[in-house]
């Protein structure tokens, strides 16, 4: 009896203050915004964070609670904005489809080593040796840690360099990420001209570590109808607002490291 009372009691008291519980939760309830989960459903779940955001929902959320641009999913693309923009009521605006391209052409041909790497086949653990075991420390080390991140089989290693089939890529940035040589770059889909190399050293140097690399001689940049190219810290870069993919540049360049596919 000594037991059962104090037992029966505190079973009371759970229940009691599982009910007034029940109520607030129920009376102060914030109701969640149906066009969240609609959104959800449109986005196709790869939870990649292309976005900008940690993952689909998170996304979906930010659209309907803060206004975040409806044309962000670069997998959903265009047809995933139109349909969220037409949830939300508001135009989806031009959506400018993306491709990963790896900004060097160091391959086993072109690229000089100055070791034979044998450790740990990834590209964070060989960077970590003397920069990698390419003369070019700024190359490709071509261990695939941006193929071992891409869940769309969009990148394999070719002689020695990441390369990226563009009609898989989504444009998800995981491998911008992966990539501890920050070779890789999200650029615009319909524009093919590259430079493929991110050879800072000045010319004599850099064309010492690779036969194909950027010397920043300027002579793309001359050329380029729309001055669309710059030489900046002796490496050319193209602004793809005023490139028109004429391929001039490709042609012109002597050391071949614009190249244009």
């Amino acid at each position: 009896m000594n037991v059962i009372i104090p037992t029966l009691i505190i079973a009371a008291a759970g229940l009691f203050f599982g009910l007034v519980l029940g109520i607030v939760s129920k009376v102060f309830e914030v109701k969640k915004d149906e066009r969240i989960d609609k959104i959800a459903e449109i986005l196709p779940g790869a939870n990649c964070g292309g976005c900008g955001f940690a993952g689909c929902s998170a996304y979906a959320e930010e659209i309907v609670l803060n206004g975040a641009e409806v044309n962000c999913c670069s997998v959903g693309g265009a047809d995933a904005a139109a349909k969220i923009s037409a949830v939300m009521g508001k135009e989806a605006g031009e959506f400018v489809r993306k491709t990963a391209r790896v900004m060097c052409n160091g391959n086993c041909e072109n690229a000089k080593t100055k070791y034979i790497y044998s450790g740990i086949k990834d590209c964070f653990a060989a960077s970590r040796v003397a920069d990698g075991q390419k003369e070019c420390i700024y190359g490709c080390l071509g261990f695939g840690n941006c193929v071992e991140a891409c869940e769309f089989g969009a990148l394999s290693i070719v002689d020695g360099v990441a390369r990226v089939d563009p009609e898989k890529c989504a444009a998800c940035g995981k491998c911008v990420v992966r990539c501890p040589k920050k070779l890789i770059k999200l650029l615009p889909y319909d524009k093919t001209t590259s430079v493929l190399c991110s050879n800072r050293d000045k010319g004599a140097v850099a064309r010492t570590v690779c036969d194909v690399s950027c010397i920043g001689c300027g002579i793309c940049a001359k050329n380029c109808p729309n001055e669309a190219i710059t030489v900046t810290d002796f490496l050319a870069g193209i602004d793809y607002e005023k490139c028109v993919d004429c391929g001039i540049c490709s042609e012109k360049c002597p050391r071949h490291a614009i190249i244009r596919k």
